[in-house]
C-alpha cells in the first residue's frame, strides 16, 4: 500500500496491500499489530512463544501455511512500491501483524509513505515526480484499490503540471510577440 504524504497538506494515500477476507485469516485479531519493518525482512519466526510445528494440529498447519503465503506476498508488494518510489519515499515500508497458531507473527498487510506535493514553481518536475508516483503505486503485479486511487491522483497531478507548463510556454511566446513588434527610431 502507498500512503501519501504531501507537504502542503497532511492527507495520507492509502495505497496497498490488506488483509483478505478468508476463514482461515480471521479479519480481526487482538494479536494483530502494526510495526515498522525497513528491512522488509521475510523471516517471520524472529518472534518469541513458536510452537513447534508438529504440535499443532492439521488446521493450524493449514493456517500457518496461509499466513506465511500472505506474509510474502505482502512484503513483496510493499517491496515493489518502495523500488518505484525512489526519493519520493519518506520511509520504510510499515506492517501490520497476525499471531499464527505456530506463535509467530506474520504480516497481512502494509503501506509505504511517499511524498505526493507538487514541487512549487516547477511544472516540469512537478510531471516527472507525479510519472514517478504513478510508477509506485502501479508497481505491484496486483495494485490494490487505494494503489489505483493513488495512480489516479498522480495522474491528476501530471494534468495540471501540462496545464501550468502550457501556460508558462504561452506567457514565454506572448511576451517575445511584444518585443518583435516594437521600433525605437534613435535618429533625432
Amino acid at each position: 500500500m502507498i500512503s501519501s504524504v504531501s507537504n502542503n497538506s497532511p492527507a495520507v494515500w492509502q495505497t496497498g496491500y490488506s488483509q483478505r477476507q478468508s476463514a482461515a485469516l480471521p479479519t480481526t485479531n487482538p494479536d494483530q499489530d502494526v510495526q515498522q519493518d525497513p528491512a522488509l525482512k521475510t523471516d517471520a519466526s524472529a518472534s518469541t512463544g513458536d510452537k513447534k510445528t508438529g504440535e499443532l494440529s492439521e488446521s493450524d498447519l493449514k493456517v500457518v501455511s496461509e499466513l506465511k503465503q500472505r506474509d510474502a506476498e505482502v512484503k513483496a508488494h510493499e517491496a515493489a512500491h518502495l523500488a518505484a518510489a525512489g526519493g519520493i519515499a519518506t520511509g520504510g515500508a510499515s506492517f501490520s501483524y497476525q499471531q499464527g497458531p505456530d506463535g509467530i507473527q506474520y504480516a497481512i498487510g502494509g503501506e509505504v509513505n511517499i511524498d505526493t506535493s507538487p514541487v512549487p514553481g516547477d511544472p516540469a518536475a512537478t510531471l516527472r515526480k507525479a510519472d514517478t508516483i504513478r510508477r509506485a503505486a502501479l508497481a505491484p503485479a496486483e495494485p490494490s484499490g487505494p494503489d489505483m486511487q493513488a495512480a489516479a491522483g498522480a495522474t491528476a497531478m501530471a494534468a495540471q503540471a501540462q496545464v501550468e507548463l502550457l501556460q508558462k510556454n504561452q506567457d514565454t511566446q506572448n511576451g517575445n510577440k511584444d518585443h518583435l513588434g516594437t521600433k525605437v527610431n534613435l535618429s533625432a
